[in-house]
């Protein structure tokens, strides 16, 4: 067990780096770069996008695997067994990420998108952004929730149990979640399509980045350290690419539209705030400790963001409105998760003065 907390430590640092502090301007200025490279040299995107291989984009493809291992490396499913250390906390986390999150996600990007905002975006992307709302909800957090719970006070053990049983479900609820989801949504995505997807974008890099783990590991924990600190700036680098790539394309449709990003973000933000206060909120009534309920609503909070943008490109394309809405996830992200942690260290003192919190603590 306590060599598990020291992996479950060492993936998420108690602050954050520099970079990740500041991922929102990086975003930012990735936005910018690519609506300007864009406009000044359209035929260079235009070339880069026609690099497919069976409707997959190879660039791109190349860009989220170096975005995506690392992150995955991070998770250690060999901590699934402490999940029984913390049923009733186990439980609230799963209800809140695969029953409350995609369908109140798909609930509020009907509402919004398909109604309140629908004058003020374009037509024809409207069941495209819905699409890349439900893939953002339908990917739970991963590597960052770690930062995320360590700002927190998080339980380091349960944060690591909870992640890896959620990408484990991920592997299999993913696509059947997703296609439902759409399928209510009247948007048709190919099973083939969504499941070939999944399989180059989760499967084959989950089995790149735990194969890395384990000989990193077999070499001592020093070596694994150095290891994801070397990858951190490649992965993060991939990221932002990426997203100069989606931007280069997307930038004459934003130029139109100033407001769509900011309206994409009010349904992301509406889900954020549900899942993380229903989470927070059944963790007390069921007596969990604080140390609990802080990762347990920060991972119903945030989102495997890299997993949806991959999706979305593969299933929309570059230029959808779908991967569209996935990078505004990307965009709040960081602001929004220190917003919840926050909260939930603000609230320590309320939480702890619940009065089944208090019988459970004296059992």
């Amino acid at each position: 067990m306590s060599v598990q907390c020291e992996v479950a430590n060492r993936a998420g640092s108690g602050t954050m780096s520099r970079f990740e502090r500041y991922l929102s301007l990086w975003v930012a200025l990735s936005i910018v770069v690519g609506i300007v490279l864009g406009k000044l040299a359209p035929q260079a995107f235009t070339a880069v996008a026609a690099l497919q291989l069976a409707q997959v984009n190879l660039p791109v493809a190349v860009l989220i695997w170096v975005m995506i291992i690392p992150m995955l490396a991070k998770v250690d499913f060999g901590a699934l067994h402490e999940v029984r250390r913390h049923g009733r906390g186990i439980a609230v986390t799963l209800a809140i990420n695969w029953l409350v999150k995609p369908f109140s996600m798909a609930l509020f990007a009907w509402l919004f998108i398909h109604h309140v905002f629908a004058p003020l975006l374009p037509a024809g992307q409207i069941d495209s952004y819905i699409a890349g709302l439900i893939l953002l909800a339908a990917a739970p957090c991963t590597a960052m929730v770690f930062v995320w719970s360590r700002l927190a006070g998080g339980d380091a053990l349960f944060t690591l149990s909870q992640v890896a049983l959620n990408d484990t479900i991920m592997v299999f609820a993913f696509t059947p979640i997703v296609a439902v989801l759409l399928g209510l949504s009247s948007i048709s995505v190919p099973w083939m399509t969504l499941t070939t997807s999944v399989m180059i974008y989760l499967l084959v890099p989950l089995a790149i980045s735990q194969t890395a783990r384990r000989i990193l590991l077999a070499r001592g924990p020093a070596r694994f350290d150095s290891a994801m600190r070397a990858l951190t700036r490649p992965s993060m680098a991939a990221l932002l690419a990426t997203l100069v790539l989606l931007f280069a394309f997307q930038g004459t449709q934003i130029l139109a539209q100033p407001l769509v990003i900011i309206l994409l973000a009010i349904p992301i933000l509406a889900q954020v705030a549900l899942n993380a206060t229903l989470a927070y909120l059944a963790n007390r009534a069921l007596g969990e400790s604080h140390a609990v309920a802080c990762p347990s609503a920060l991972i119903g909070a945030s989102n495997f963001f890299e997993l949806a943008v991959a999706a979305a490109i593969g299933l929309f394309g570059l230029n959808s409105g779908a991967a569209l809405a996935t990078v505004v996830g990307v965009l709040i992200e960081v602001p929004v998760m220190l917003a919840v942690v926050w909260v939930v260290t603000r609230t320590r003192g309320w939480y702890e003065a619940g009065s089944s919190v208090s019988a459970h603590s004296k059992t």
